[in-house]
């Protein structure tokens, strides 16, 4: 918890060249591959012992067939039946890329997976439409929901 993950936090343009920025800023506008680190580092999140694992001690960020599991057991698909689900997903937005703006806060719900694509990610995605798994740059603040090993 370094503060680099509210909605407030101060933004920078300079890449982390380390699993630990050492700063409080959202790091945004950054080109191909778009991860906040270069080089990327594909061993982030990796289970409860992960590299920067943002969990507390014993929890994790859920895979990408944890989450695709989850979805296939709402009542709709869509951000209704997220919210009605027994873990309350809400429609949190995300942080673009390009400025660190917050973006589609109220409508879509973004949430990481552990998964690696590539040099993408793997995230659940929810709207008042649908709701899927989907590979996205590193480099988006998106919400995470953390799950005990």
């Amino acid at each position: 918890d370094d503060q680099h993950q509210t909605r407030t936090s101060g933004l920078t343009t300079t890449l982390s060249s380390t699993d630990v920025p050492g700063h409080s800023n959202f790091i945004y506008g950054m080109g191909s591959p778009y991860d906040w680190r270069s080089p990327q580092n594909n061993n982030l999140w990796q289970g409860v012992n992960g590299i920067n694992n943002p969990c507390p001690s014993g929890w994790r960020i859920p895979t990408e067939s944890e989450w695709e599991a989850e979805r296939l057991s709402w009542s709709q698909n869509n951000y209704n039946g997220a919210f009605a689900s027994p873990l309350k997903f809400t429609a949190g937005g995300r942080r673009y890329l390009s400025n660190g703006s917050l973006d589609s806060v109220g409508s879509r719900g973004f949430y990481w997976s552990s998964t690696v694509d590539g040099t993408d990610a793997r995230s659940l995605y929810f709207s008042s439409t649908n709701a899927d798994m989907f590979s996205s740059r590193r480099a988006y603040g998106r919400s995470v929901r953390c799950v005990q090993d």
